[in-house]
């Protein structure tokens, strides 16, 4: 597949408040088909662990709790916030921590692995090799062009003025007890989307997507869905971009 297939050039809108600037950013003319599947709540295709979807959220049991809704690249804010919770709990004498990151609308390509970023060109598509200038990031745009920049990053990738090297990488935030999860209204948008650009069948490019989802990460019917099952568990509100 050639990247010269992704490199869409219509300007980002505004978001049919949030949902509808997913497609319009792929290059879209239409939202019709996309809406169309959101409006047919056709994600029967789509995995959601157990026959309770509740029941995920269950895991949800520190003392101190707090969610963090991602809703696009914000340059390491997604993943360096939930470390800074901890730590700082820590620090202050509480380990009994529960963190929830909401990967929704233009932060979904995060949930997913190598093969999907190289493949759909997620760097481009989703501007997610853009990092503020405070950070250091070792050949973060580079990476983003053909990888997850935060799935498995090398010993160093991020730095932090006055910190220094942090570890930022879903497996490692994973191993410290986070819990991700990726919003299904939006891959439903957004292959949909894409697919139309690649002459490709929608529910062949979720189908694909599906399976590359990074291990652990929770599908759920929507992110604001989880956002708001996350607060009803007790978790304070944290917008991460």
């Amino acid at each position: 597949m050639e990247s010269k297939d992704l490199n869409f050039k219509t300007h980002r809108r505004g978001f049919l408040g949030t949902l509808a600037t997913g497609a319009v950013a792929l290059g879209v003319g239409t939202m019709a088909t996309p809406l169309q599947a959101l409006a047919k709540n056709d994600f029967q295709d789509t995995p959601i662990a157990d026959d309770d979807p509740d029941a995920w959220f269950n895991k949800i049991k520190g003392k101190h709790r707090i969610v963090f809704d991602a809703t696009r690249p914000h340059e390491i804010m997604p993943f360096v916030w939930p470390l800074v919770f901890l730590n700082t709990n820590e620090a202050t004498g509480s380990k009994d921590n529960s963190v929830v990151v909401v990967l929704r609308h233009d932060a979904i390509p995060y949930a997913f692995e190598d093969r999907i970023w190289a493949k759909y060109n997620f760097g481009e598509v989703f501007k997610a090799g853009e990092i503020g200038p405070a950070f250091k990031a070792a050949d973060y745009k580079t990476a983003a062009a053909s990888r997850n920049p935060f799935w498995k990053p090398k010993a160093g990738d991020f730095q932090v003025p006055g910190i220094g090297a942090v570890p930022i990488g879903i497996n490692e935030l994973q191993e410290k007890g986070v819990m991700f999860c990726v919003c299904n209204a939006a891959m439903t948008v957004y292959s949909t989307a894409l697919a139309s650009n690649l002459n490709m069948k929608p529910e062949d490019v979720k189908k694909d997507w599906l399976s590359g989802l990074i291990p652990g990460i929770e599908v759920v019917p929507s992110g604001v869905w989880a956002v708001g099952r996350a607060q009803e568990h007790g978790c304070a509100y944290c917008f991460a971009g």
